[in-house]
């Protein structure tokens, strides 16, 4: 989804959070930073034009492959987001989307290992997760990194 032609960037990653990544469109809305029902709008345009275009889904040419992959590896981004800092519900994690994230993003570089950006974006995703459990406490509660807690406890000498 995040590659049909008809639909621009902004409305293919919502659209591909949605239907592939699973998100809420409330979780979308934050991660685009507007409101929830601006968010509901994009997402149902989105629809109607894949429908409506009558272009079926099909393999990009070695043009359009470039853009496309940009616009995967936005999705694969946010829905690592997510995952590593959940914006809703009780749980600082959501392991099962970050650890998706991941796998999506492994194959897309098994697909293409020569592009830099799909390795960094891999790098990234793998560097941050290492430390995933360093960032909470027994009970699930939030630790903050060593740089905050230092300027904290500054603070309150």
């Amino acid at each position: 989804m995040c590659c049909h032609p008809a639909l621009t960037p902004p409305s293919a990653i919502a659209l591909t959070l949605r239907a592939v990544g699973g998100l809420t469109t409330a979780e979308i809305a934050r991660a685009f930073l507007v409101p929830e029902v601006t968010m509901a709008q994009r997402i149902s345009r989105a629809k109607q034009s894949i429908r409506s275009s009558g272009v079926p889904f099909a393999a990009p040419n070695d043009a359009e492959r470039a853009e496309r992959t940009r616009t995967v590896l936005h999705v694969l981004y946010l829905m690592f987001n997510e995952g590593y800092a959940s914006s809703a519900g009780p749980d600082l994690h959501r392991l099962d989307l970050s650890s998706e994230a991941i796998r999506l993003t492994r194959m897309l570089h098994d697909m293409l290992p020569d592009d830099p950006e799909v390795t960094g974006l891999l790098a990234l995703l793998l560097l941050t997760d290492a430390r995933r459990a360093a960032r909470t406490g027994p009970n699930g509660e939030l630790i903050p990194s060593s740089i905050c807690a230092r300027f904290h406890r500054a603070r309150s000498c």
